[in-house]
């Protein structure tokens, strides 16, 4: 079942709970978090990046709105971290439910005006908008890309952000970091940060860098009002780790071999992301 990210969002957050957006940048990780999402009953974000986008290439998109109109379960198309217009455009012309518009770098007056921008273009073919405040971090060059220091999100902004823009749903900075977490560095999250920006906005919140975040945070954050949660660098970390095992065996050569044991490494991941973020049935809900 194919929707835009305000319908999806807008059921988990009248009901408590977040929907994971799981970056998808092949065929088999699309695979992968279907058969888990479906086999959960919980509704799903495929999120590919542009740089994911420019690897697979558009004509991926047209194979996950396959998998998306024909399952059972809510599924929504999502552009993550567009950086400009021509990048909305181009989602948009692929066919994605949703688009991201990041311009989270640049004073709040300009980030208002390219997001509101987005907004008018996206809206007029029923395509949802996020937007983001603050500044995510990054854990490294393997990681989406984030800033150094992470700059928390002002709850001033926040309102004169959405009421300004129109956006569908929002990604605050409330402490997270693209990508694994190295053992020196721990994550921790200000909610309360987040209640105070609950309290001022009802719109569904996002976070960003959602692995390898303490599970109890992340639960409470989803109970506090997130009710999206990104994950990419967990379930590729899965994934690849099986293949290195699986390709000790130099005699392997067919995907049909060495594929589906790593599917299923990066399917456990997902399995208790849907847990955790209490979506596990909540596709009956839609």
């Amino acid at each position: 079942m194919l929707m835009n990210m305000k319908d999806l969002l807008a059921v988990a957050h009248t009901n408590h709970f977040a929907v994971p957006a799981f970056n998808i940048s092949s065929n088999m990780l699309l695979t992968g978090v279907m058969e888990a999402s479906e086999e959960k009953n919980s509704p799903v974000i495929l999120a590919i990046h542009p740089d994911e986008l420019s690897f697979v290439r558009p004509s991926f998109i047209k194979a996950a709105l396959e998998e998306a109109i024909k399952s059972p379960i809510p599924v929504c198309i999502h552009l993550d971290h567009g950086s400009s217009l021509g990048q909305i455009m181009q989602a948009i012309q692929c066919g994605f439910t949703s688009v991201m518009i990041d311009a989270s770098t640049l004073p709040l007056e300009q980030n208002i005006a390219v997001s509101r921008k987005a907004v008018e273009l996206a809206h007029a073919v029923n395509v949802s908008v996020e937007g983001e405040l603050g500044t995510i971090g990054t854990t490294g060059p393997e990681a989406e890309a984030g800033a150094e220091e992470i700059i928390y999100v002002n709850p001033d902004d926040v309102v004169a952000f959405v009421e300004g823009t129109g956006v569908d749903t929002l990604a605050v900075a409330i402490g997270t970091a693209h990508g694994i977490y190295p053992k020196d560095k721990k994550p921790e999250l200000k909610l309360d940060l987040l209640k105070e920006i609950t309290a001022r906005v009802d719109i569904p919140l996002v976070l960003h860098g959602g692995s390898a975040n303490p599970d109890d945070e992340i639960a409470l954050a989803v109970k506090l009002g997130i009710n999206k949660i990104n994950i990419s660098s967990d379930i590729k970390d899965a994934f690849y780790q099986k293949c290195r095992e699986v390709l000790t065996n130099p005699t392997l050569r067919e995907p049909n071999s060495i594929y589906p044991p790593c599917i299923e490494a990066m399917k456990k991941v997902a399995y208790h992301k849907i847990d955790l973020f209490d979506a596990a049935g909540k596709a009956a809900l839609y």
